[in-house]
């Protein structure tokens, strides 16, 4: 996909991995819809980016991805200011497994009301004209984390539904890619403080065992592998980005 000139929409894309990703996708002309459910930041960041890189190419939405209502209003505002949709990137997400409802509505349930919606607003069949959803998830779906479970349960689902949506069936309907991002370790918020977001405190041993052979990288490096990945990566494919390395395809 030549990138200028096209309309990216990014869930938690005020912060870490998500900000990378506006700031790289800015950076090769497209547009940007800056969806959070941190409006404080979000404002801030969409005005900092705008100065950078003009006003008319940045927007902030307050998006809850559990919020089915907001987000299609994200999407529909999205549309209305840029005058049409490309590139969905389903990047919010949280990781505790303690609070595991909510980590299943943010991580799974977010990514299908994410592509749900992206099928709605990019399908040909809806008379659109076809984009690419991206669906972020972490490492955990190609290596299980013992540590945290349920959250690996939702990053395998993420693959699922990604490579099930990503298959030419799916692409020949709609005109609508899907692949895969998944990240290892990365500089973000996604952990704070580790004890309070396993479900026990005794599966702290087997936290650093599951990260013993991790190098943490930056989240710039994420963002211009997914430029990368956009420019090459078949519909239902997953890329792998770990220890700083380039992105490459898991099979």
């Amino acid at each position: 996909m030549d990138l200028k000139g096209k309309v990216a929409l990014v869930t938690g894309g005020a912060a870490g991995i998500g900000l990378s990703c506006c700031e790289e996708l800015l950076k090769q002309g497209v547009k940007v819809a800056i969806c959070d459910i941190d409006s404080d930041t979000g404002e801030q960041v969409a005005d900092d980016l705008a100065a950078k890189h003009g006003k008319k190419n940045v927007l902030y939405c307050q998006c809850d991805v559990t919020d089915y209502l907001q987000y299609e209003e994200s999407f529909q505002m999205t549309v209305k200011v840029f005058g049409g949709l490309d590139i969905v990137i389903n990047n919010a997400g949280v990781m505790n497994d303690r609070f595991w409802e909510l980590e299943v509505d943010v991580n799974l349930n977010g990514v299908i009301r994410g592509t749900l919606l992206a099928y709605r607003f990019m399908g040909r069949d809806r008379g659109a004209h076809g984009g690419i959803v991206v669906n972020v998830a972490g490492t955990a779906c190609v290596r299980p984390q013992v540590s945290t479970p349920i959250y690996t349960a939702t990053q395998y689902a993420i693959v699922g539904l990604t490579k099930s949506y990503g298959d030419p069936y799916h692409v020949g309907l709609t005109g609508v890619k899907t692949i895969a991002l998944c990240p290892s370790m990365t500089e973000t918020s996604l952990v704070k403080d580790i004890r309070k977001q396993l479900m026990s405190t005794e599966y702290e041993a087997a936290w650093q065992r599951d990260n013993a052979n991790c190098k943490l990288q930056s989240p710039a490096h994420v963002g211009k592998s997914l430029v990368e990945v956009l420019s090459k990566a078949k519909s239902g494919s997953v890329w792998v980005v770990e220890n700083g390395q380039p992105p490459r395809e898991h099979h």
